[in-house]
């Protein structure tokens, strides 16, 4: 299905204003959580990355990679622009790759309808590895403190499948609510 070009903006747009939105609120309500620079036990915006990339596809990608750029370039994180760049490439499109390869392999409906746990699980578990991997790898090539290291990895990767599996399922069922409401 082809999406015209204002559906493309308003992906792009939803996707950027939603996550920058999620990634404060997460940072208020997560911070005891942190255990280092980028890595938290529980991450929700990991939740809403993967959500808009399977919603919207590559305009949530590009969406979610330039709110990650601002975020990290502005931010505590990182002034360092070729930093942040990576930062934020990483953080749009590796929900979308994890997108590209659950869906080849597991047949989801667009509104999610047929998300299941099983097939949840199994998108949540491939898009946290990507994330964790590839930040921690863009970390320890870019020289940044302990990151990078093995426990980093662990720590971020159950920390996007909690926040993951949390967001989602409470949207999932948001949903559902929704569409329930509508058919009464």
């Amino acid at each position: 299905m082809k999406s015209t070009f204002s559906e493309w903006i308003n992906g792009f747009l939803i996707s950027t204003l939603a996550y920058a939105a999620m990634f404060y609120v997460n940072a208020w309500l997560t911070s005891h959580l942190d255990y280092g620079l980028g890595v938290s036990w529980i991450y929700l915006p990991a939740g809403l990355r993967l959500f808009l990339t399977l919603i919207f596809g590559l305009s949530g990608a590009v969406g979610i990679a330039i709110a990650s750029f601002f975020i990290c370039y502005f931010g505590d994180f990182s002034p360092d622009l070729t930093t942040c760049i990576g930062v934020g490439l990483i953080s749009g499109f590796a929900p979308y790759l994890a997108k590209i390869l659950v869906l080849s392999h597991i047949k989801i409906a667009p509104d999610l309808s047929d998300l299941s746990l099983p097939k949840l699980a199994i998108c949540t578990l491939i898009y946290a590895a990507l994330s964790a991997g590839l930040h921690q790898w863009w970390f320890a090539v870019r020289g940044l403190d302990e990151a990078g290291s093995f426990n980093h990895f662990l720590v971020m990767w159950i920390g996007d499948v909690f926040g993951t599996v949390l967001l989602i399922y409470l949207i999932k069922y948001s949903l559902d609510l929704f569409r329930s409401s509508r058919a009464t």
